[in-house]
């Protein structure tokens, strides 16, 4: 045999070897399974992470998952678009939502469904009208957490069997029809306006309150100002007529004492004396006393004495 022949030959098997070593031999990252059907039935468990060995022509791996039948486990997130939904009380609305989801079991989102994202999403879009066709457009405005929790339970119960789990549901934009927006912008206009009313009321009645309260409390000080007044200057008459009841007991007292040093001639010169102004006086009658003889007496024996 020619030597050209032969290394063409050797040359041929080492390229098929080297394709099929590179066929075989696939690197799997932590985030990342591999779903390989050997002959036709799948493998379980998956392969991965880190280096898998594949058996070349054999061992095949999935073509549904992602780069080289890669399924990915990380949470991922898909926006549905705005979707016109009938409510309960048949108002149209378009809302748009975002589901976030991760696969739990990558041989059955190969094996159980076709496309499981598609399908996901469809049936996503699908459970967002059924769940909006039962409720009513005051609700669907109002209770977006209920919402978010009711689409996310629909969609579990739907993707479970997938091996695909929903973790979260959330509502990003509800537009109801313009009509509904026209009254609410009028609702909310009258509910500023009532809030304004009623906080100028309340301003109103807070300044009477404080001006009544005012008043009350000058008026409780005028009170008691006048009594503190009426209080001191009866005090102070008290005091002053003590001071003058005492200064006419100490008169009296220094008039008794004095009395008491007086003799019975200061008596008749003082009786002399007041005789005297009488005899000036117009009267042509006069009174005396009893006593007045016997101080004239008293008088009269002493001087001859």
């Amino acid at each position: 045999m020619p030597t050209d022949v032969v290394l063409c030959v050797v040359g041929v098997i080492v390229i098929v070897v080297v394709v099929l070593l590179v066929n075989a031999i696939n690197i799997v990252p932590e985030y990342q399974r591999l779903v390989v059907f050997r002959l036709g039935r799948a493998i379980t468990p998956e392969k991965g992470p880190g280096v898998v060995l594949l058996i070349p022509f054999i061992d095949i791996p999935t073509r549904s998952g992602g780069s080289r039948g890669r399924v990915d486990l990380r949470e991922q997130i898909r926006e549905v678009p705005h979707q016109v939904s009938i409510t309960k009380d048949n108002a149209p609305i378009s809302i748009d939502f975002l589901w976030y989801f991760k696969v739990i079991d990558p041989v059955a989102s190969v094996v159980a469904v076709q496309n499981w994202e598609l399908s996901a999403g469809g049936m996503a879009t699908t459970t967002l009208r059924s769940v909006i066709g039962g409720i009513a457009l005051d609700e669907v405005l109002s209770q977006r957490d209920n919402i978010n929790t009711m689409l996310r339970s629909k969609l579990d119960e739907v993707t479970e069997r997938w091996g695909v789990k929903v973790t979260n549901v959330e509502i990003r934009e509800i537009i109801p029809p313009k009509e509904v927006q026209e009254a609410m912008n009028r609702q909310m206009t009258a509910e500023r306006i009532r809030r304004a009313v009623v906080t100028e009321s309340t301003g109103t009645r807070e300044a009477a309150i404080n001006v009544a309260e005012g008043e009350k409390q000058s008026a409780i000080l005028k009170a008691e100002g006048a009594k503190q007044a009426n209080i001191l200057q009866a005090e102070g008459s008290k005091q002053a007529q003590l001071l003058q009841a005492e200064g006419y007991s100490a008169a009296l007292e220094k008039i008794f004492t004095a009395a008491k040093t007086i003799d019975q001639k200061t008596m008749t010169l003082q009786y002399f004396d007041t005789l005297k102004s009488l005899g000036q006086g117009a009267s042509t009658k006069y009174i005396f006393p009893m006593e007045f003889t016997s101080m004239i007496e008293n008088f009269i024996k002493n001087k001859d004495s």
